[in-house]
């Protein structure tokens, strides 16, 4: 039967995909009569790399089992970095406060009663010397969830590098700096798209020249899942960012082998078991043909598309937040399923609060289980030839295909977030979606179905008010211990650095070991790079 292809796919019912894909009683050859075993699938470790791209896969080594983690001071998330690693995880995944998440500083009037709150608080140098105290950075692969504030926040992570005496070539990790996905839909974004994006580019030139094993760009579905996409919106729309950044480098006059083989991504893993899996796979062939095709890129490695993924935390509910447990389990098992090279599963309370010891290790348990237990890390791609999920995979492709079709005739990603383009699409699907739910065509166990009133409260992490005033005059403290002068010399090069159009890592780096504050070093920006006025959004 034909394959109907639609940028929209319908109306969200009872026999369709989360996303309103009809899903059919049964698949049959038919439904992949033009798939080709060479061209389409390949084996595991072959271009198009739709089955993966590493040919053993988790029987030569396991993914990253990366948690979340960060709160209130960088002493008490050094406690928690710790408490995980000593139960088996094996990378840091760290998270960051509002206030450093949108560049300003704990003391800043802004910032009073959400300091530490859902993430940790991180002003200085100083709070990154104390957040990895006990930790080797040449030992351990470090993810960091900042985007606006990126460059900084990775100039600390250097620079304490540099303090422990690793070389800056042998540091492994990712940031997740993909400032794009801030436009179409979480909102941390602070200069103008282009001027963001210039920044990026220079955490990619300078990662390129001078920290081959590390990431510096996560290009993210996750949120714009999160914002209420579909699943073929979240990959056209991460596909669609990660060739912006491609095109800037580019232009910045970097060669696409040279850096695009360090370029990773990083994705949502809903409910929807087999339409997650197919998003992966397509997503995996797209950026392979993408690569090979529009930046001629020659090196194999160039055309991989490396991810992590995140269970979905919109999924999560407060009723009944043990029934989270379940959802995690089958969310983490698709993301391995369709391939992930690293995972973090969601706490069981984090719709309520940042996760307490107990939550957070009954969520790495879900991933040691699915690892060590199950059997799907024993074969490759296992769901290869099934009918349906060829087929789910193929009208994803096509589907992200024509959205990523229509962005280009827009003239490219900033045209689209500056017409609105992409947040009306993102927009339209969560009302699709919540009229679904409404209907009862969708239903959420224990939330719209299932549902009892005699629920027993569990135990909640809560961060208090001391810990803020802690922050503020440990910030405080390190200001009035700091050299003066040589803040300043920082600031006022960071500035030039940015007006000159020179990458301004360097500068970044010398601000971060004079302890200037993050607040400091983005106002050095600012006056260079302006601040973004979102009616500027149409």
């Amino acid at each position: 039967m034909a394959e109907q292809i639609s940028t929209h796919p319908g109306e969200i019912g009872p026999n369709t995909t989360m996303s309103g894909r009809p899903v059919e009683t049964c698949y049959t050859p038919d439904d992949i009569v033009e798939l080709d075993y060479e061209t389409r699938l390949a084996d595991p470790g072959e271009f198009p790399f739709t089955r993966g791209v590493h040919k053993e896969m988790y029987r030569k080594r396991l993914w990253t089992m990366r948690q979340f983690a960060g709160f209130g001071s960088a002493r008490q998330t050094n406690e928690r970095f710790k408490f995980l690693l000593e139960r088996g995880q094996t990378g840091l995944s760290t998270a960051f406060d509002l206030p450093t998440l949108m560049g300003r500083d704990s003391d800043d009037q802004l910032s009073m009663g959400e300091v530490g709150r859902c993430g940790v608080a991180v002003d200085t140098l100083a709070d990154f010397e104390m957040l990895f105290d006990g930790i080797n950075l040449g030992d351990v692969s470090v993810s960091k969830t900042i985007n606006a504030p990126a460059a900084i926040l990775l100039a600390f992570y250097i620079a304490t590098a540099d303090k422990q005496g690793v070389p800056r070539n042998q540091l492994r990790g990712t940031c997740q700096n993909d400032i794009l996905k801030e436009f179409h839909a979480q909102n941390e974004f602070v200069f103008p798209p282009a001027e963001s994006v210039r920044l990026v580019v220079d955490t990619i030139e300078f990662c390129t020249k001078e920290m081959p094993q590390y990431n510096p760009v996560s290009i993210s579905g996750y949120h714009i899942r999160e914002a209420g996409s579909t699943a073929g919106q979240e990959l056209a729309f991460t596909l669609g960012d990660g060739l912006h950044y491609a095109q800037a480098s580019i232009e910045r006059g970097l060669d696409i082998d040279a850096f695009a083989p360090r370029l990773s991504f990083f994705f949502n893993s809903h409910n929807d078991f087999f339409e997650e899996i197919a998003k992966f796979r397509a997503a995996r062939r797209l950026w392979a043909h993408y690569m090979k095709e529009r930046f001629g890129a020659q090196n194999e490695r160039s055309m991989w598309l490396r991810f992590h993924a995140q269970t979905a935390g919109c999924s999560l509910y407060s009723k009944q937040p043990y029934v989270n447990l379940m959802r995690v389990a089958y969310q983490a098992m698709a993301a391995v399923m369709g391939g992930c090279q690293s995972l973090h599963t969601n706490s069981m309370d984090e719709t309520i609060c940042l996760p307490t010891e107990q939550a957070v290790t009954l969520a790495l348990r879900t991933q040691q289980v699915l690892a060590y237990e199950t059997g799907v890390t024993n074969t490759v791609d296992p769901l290869a030839g099934s009918y349906f999920v060829e087929s789910l995979t193929n009208q994803l492709e096509a589907e992200a295909r024509e959205y990523i079709d229509q962005i280009d005739e827009m003239g490219g990603m900033i045209a689209a977030i500056e017409n609105g383009y992409v947040r009306r699409e993102i927009a339209d699907a969560a009302y699709r979606y919540s009229q679904a739910v409404e209907r009862g065509d969708k239903k959420l166990v224990g939330v719209t179905d299932f549902v009892h009133e005699d629920e027993k409260p569990i135990d909640l992490l809560k961060i208090g008010n001391d810990t803020e005033s802690q922050v503020v005059e440990d910030l405080q403290k390190v200001k009035a211990r700091r050299d003066g002068a040589a803040v300043k010399t920082a600031l006022t090069r960071i500035t030039d650095d940015a007006r000159a159009d020179r990458n301004v890592m360097p500068a970044l780096i010398e601000g971060a070991k004079a302890y200037a504050t993050v607040g400091e070093m983005m106002a050095a920006l600012e006056e260079s790079l302006g601040r973004f006025d979102t009616g500027q959004i149409s």
